[in-house]
């Protein structure tokens, strides 16, 4: 996959850039067509060391971002001129580099542009729904409750992108402390007694303490070859899933396996929904919002399922329907968008799919740390002790022959 940078024209004919990944440029045309835009320019981008540098301090900003718009929607609603809340909202930017960048966007908006476009000229410092609610914030009047809302939606996705790390942190750290623990032991533990069973008579040591001698010889004797074989399918793995077919296969396989699959599709729906709602509420017509939601859907499967979608949408077929049709979203959420079709009520219904659906993905969460974690260490009990027992039977075994004879 490639990263691409674009300009673009919206269904409206604001002017919209950004970025996005694909196979190849045409590809990256057909997605841009696709998602209702009319390309300008795309070319692709060259990721070098100081590129990755700034992805990944505009990574580091996103928290900040939250608050620059958090900040900027109380100042508008207080009444203040939009050059002058932009002013103070810039001023409490601590990032030397974050400041510079937002300093840019308030020069262009005292130059006269709209900080819809202003945001736009800063490709990858802010979400992609940003330019989107903020122009439709500017054409309703209600610029600050737009950008409150957005920070809002934008806090919400953090915090579910923290629940979602802090889960998967103390299992993970287990299964490498379990994995080390093994090793130590078939490495530096068991080999101290090869000189103790190197004597015994053939087939006087139990079928235990053999494997577990067999093993640490293995492991001693192949560990660079090991090594050498996993980095080698982690290079294979990496480069077969470059390929859009590939991670969408894995995609769509990973929402098949129990438990873990309606997890990773709740947790998919929570953001499209999350955010398909506040555009539909902040007055962004409902392809236009299609087409701006469906990016922040990761899972691949998912994410074409809702292009076909908009798709249709723009042919002017509802929503609920070919959503059931393709069968990407659970069916509480099609409950909620049929609901919230025929009370006109889609982006508040939307809204509230998104609250329930993120208590279930905590709940979810909780229980399977809760089973993960005991399983683990009980895991890594079990295989310590029979590595031990095996070692002490073997030894066992030598005191009843001396104590025989």
């Amino acid at each position: 996959m490639a990263t691409f940078q674009y300009r673009a024209l919206g269904a409206a004919g604001s002017r919209m850039a950004g970025q996005l990944e694909a196979g190849s440029r045409d590809e990256a045309l057909a997605s841009l067509r696709k998602s209702g835009l009319r390309p300008i320019e795309v070319a692709e981008q060259k990721a070098g060391a100081k590129e990755r540098a700034r992805k990944g301090e505009e990574k580091k900003w996103r928290r900040q971002v939250t608050n620059f718009f958090a900040e900027l929607g109380v100042l508008l609603q207080a009444g203040l001129p939009l050059d002058r809340a932009l002013s103070i909202a810039v001023d409490n930017v601590e990032q030397t580099g974050l400041r510079a960048r937002l300093t840019d966007v308030l020069a262009s908006v005292r130059e006269g542009k709209p900080l819809s476009a202003a945001l736009l000229d800063q490709p990858g410092l802010f979400p992609g729904l940003a330019p989107a609610m903020t122009e439709a914030g500017e054409a309703n009047g209600q610029l600050g409750a737009a950008l409150a809302r957005l920070a809002q939606m934008l806090e919400q996705a953090d915090e579910q992108r923290r629940q979602v790390s802090s889960a998967m942190t103390y299992p993970v750290a287990l299964t490498i402390i379990a994995t080390g623990v093994v090793l130590l032991m078939l490495l530096f533990v068991v080999p101290q007694f090869e000189p103790l069973f190197a004597s015994a008579p053939a087939g006087s040591l139990p079928a235990t303490s053999m494997a577990v001698m067999n093993a640490s010889k293995f492991v001693r004797s192949n560990g660079l070859y090991i090594l050498g074989f996993i980095a080698v399918a982690v290079v294979v793995a990496r480069q077969a899933l470059a390929r859009p077919s590939s991670k969408a296969w894995l995609d769509r396989q990973m929402l098949e396996i129990p438990q873990l699959g309606l997890l990773l599709r709740n947790i998919e729906t929570v953001r499209f929904a999350r955010s398909l709602g506040a555009l539909i509420e902040g007055g962004v017509p409902l392809p236009a919002a299609l087409a701006l939601a469906r990016r922040t859907v990761s899972n691949r499967h998912m994410n074409t399922g809702i292009g076909e979608v908009v798709d249709l949408v723009r042919q002017g077929g509802g929503l609920a329907a070919p959503l059931a049709e393709r069968r990407i979203l659970p069916p509480l959420a099609l409950s909620f968008v049929r609901t919230g079709e025929e009370t006109s009520q889609l982006g508040p219904m939307l809204g509230r799919l998104a609250t329930v659906l993120d208590r279930d993905v905590k709940v979810r969460l909780e229980r399977m740390i809760a089973i993960a974690t005991p399983t683990i260490v009980v895991s890594l009990g079990v295989g310590v002790a029979a590595m031990v027992a095996s070692i002490m039977s073997a030894i066992l075994g030598f005191n009843d022959l001396a104590v025989a004879q």
